[in-house]
């Protein structure tokens, strides 16, 4: 799948929004925002930049682990991601490296399909504050790929879908400047933010299909 036309990536938000009301999660999830190019009111849209707020379980169902651990080889369920979610949905169970249940990766299997043109990110903090934290990290490591575009709309929180974000978000009335200028706003220099802004750019070029990547703050 390539590019998605503006009317169908808000449709597809819209789906991933109702999902997330609507169905069991692996974790629970408070926010669910967009952020880049279709906050941007772009059409087409190379990439659907998605941002989920998510809680933590803190071994609700530990009791639970070794179950699954026989079952599916997959260490912590439970702990990590809800026991019940993944007896309901099994198929959708993923695990990290360490072979460990890993909440990101279940997310997006549940919520995306894999060839999709879809960036799915996961955070135990809100969108804004992880933007302010990630921006924090790529200054001191110069490492610019891992900014967060800050330009980002907020269409469902504890339970609430907010109908004003989705009438704004398809009649393309978010107002955003340049990412530089965004990030300029945010206490880069400008010719920091502009080097920062084309990695970014760069790095999003690079990616294809459906992508995820989970933070803890």
């Amino acid at each position: 799948m390539t590019d998605l036309d503006r009317a169908a990536a808000v449709d597809r938000v819209e789906e991933i929004v109702e999902t997330v009301a609507s169905e069991p999660m692996p974790v629970p999830v408070r926010e669910v925002w967009v952020y880049g190019d279709v906050a941007l009111g772009l059409d087409p849209v190379e990439r659907l930049d998605v941002y989920v707020t998510k809680d933590m379980l803190f071994g609700r169902d530990a009791d639970r682990e070794d179950e699954f651990r026989k079952s599916h080889g997959i260490e912590g369920v439970g702990k990590t991601v809800d026991a019940a979610w993944a007896d309901q949905y099994p198929e959708y169970l993923r695990a990290n490296r360490n072979g460990h249940a890993a909440p990101e990766k279940c997310l997006a299997a549940h919520l995306l399909e894999d060839d999709e043109p879809i960036h799915l990110e996961v955070c135990n903090a809100s969108f804004e504050d992880n933007v302010t934290q990630r921006l924090k990290a790529a200054v001191d490591q110069a490492n610019y790929e891992q900014i967060l575009d800050p330009r980002g709309a907020c269409l469902w929180i504890d339970g609430q879908r907010s109908e004003e974000a989705f009438r704004k978000l398809r009649e393309s009335e978010f107002a955003f400047p340049l990412l530089s200028g965004a990030l300029e706003m945010l206490g880069m220099d400008p010719e920091e933010a502009e080097k920062a802004a084309e990695t970014v750019a760069a790095y999003r070029e690079r990616q294809d299909g459906a992508t995820v990547r989970g933070d803890v703050v």
